[in-house]
């Protein structure tokens, strides 16, 4: 009897994680069916829910219609520039956190995660006010400068660093004369390395997808980023659908194809076994 009911548990289960896999695959899928039909095809009653054969088309008008290229490459820059700045910073800071003391140290931490609780809208207009005295309004450095270190990431590094670095390790290398960079260099990123490599791709999306603070500070056509840049697709008066999602579908395809080449680090590391709470 106990076994029959785990047989259906067991089911049941399967059945309901099957429908949360469709139900979150499914908006992804009805971008790529607009993508490839045209507007009309999309306003059907009911709607068509195959693929057309308009992709092509639709490509052309959203290349027609915005700089794609020079937007895909200033995405490029600002997502890479900021995820490598993150993942140095964070690490010299988290490792410094959990290996090291210093006065206020515990202090400095507890300040540092409250931050992680504060909405990011609430400090725009400081934030473009400090931004514009800098007369860094219309450059990248807005994008670049302020995200170039996170409490999630620091707080992330620290906890793992806790648990992945003997204490001992630490010690071996002072007595060989290792300097504190020395130490975090040689010792701490390679046992830090499978943290770094979520942390990369979670900064790199993060950056990928930001739009609010780009069309803040960003007041040149040929500085937008992807994002802001296919925004500028939607229409006055009326909005083709098929282009805006086509234009959607290509500012994704990158950020796919990086999932699933560090799909491995960024699944295995969510609840990586030897962080430390």
């Amino acid at each position: 009897m106990i076994q029959h009911e785990s047989r259906w548990l067991r089911i049941i289960v399967e059945v309901a994680l099957l429908l949360g896999l469709i139900i979150s695959i499914f908006p992804f899928y009805w971008m790529i069916v607009m993508a490839t039909n045209t507007t009309s095809d999309i306003y059907r009653v009911p709607p068509k829910l195959i693929f057309g054969s308009q992709l092509l088309t639709n490509i052309a008008h959203v290349l027609q219609s915005i700089d794609f290229y020079r937007s895909f490459l200033n995405t490029v820059l600002v997502a890479g520039s900021v995820t490598l700045l993150v993942l140095f910073f964070c690490s010299l800071a988290g490792f410094t956190f959990a290996k090291f003391e210093f006065p206020g140290k515990n202090t400095l931490f507890v300040i540092l995660i409250g931050t992680m609780i504060l909405p990011s809208a609430g400090s725009l207009v400081a934030s473009f006010v400090i931004m514009s005295n800098l007369h860094w309004i219309g450059t990248f450095l807005p994008l670049i400068v302020p995200t170039m270190v996170t409490a999630f990431g620091i707080f992330w590094l620290r906890q793992y660093s806790l648990g992945a670095i003997p204490n001992e390790l630490i010690d071996a290398a002072k007595i060989d004369g290792a300097g504190h960079f020395r130490v975090y260099w040689n010792v701490a990123l390679p046992a830090l390395r499978p943290a770094l490599g979520f942390l990369g791709i979670f900064t790199f999306i993060g950056s990928w997808n930001d739009y609010l603070w780009p069309l803040i500070v960003l007041n040149d056509p040929k500085m937008f980023t992807l994002q802001v840049a296919v925004a500028n697709l939607n229409g006055v008066y009326n909005t083709d659908y098929s282009m805006v999602m086509t234009g959607t579908l290509l500012a994704t395809i990158p950020l796919i194809i990086i999932f699933f080449l560090g799909t491995r680090q960024f699944i295995a590391n969510i609840s990586a076994g030897a962080i430390k709470f």
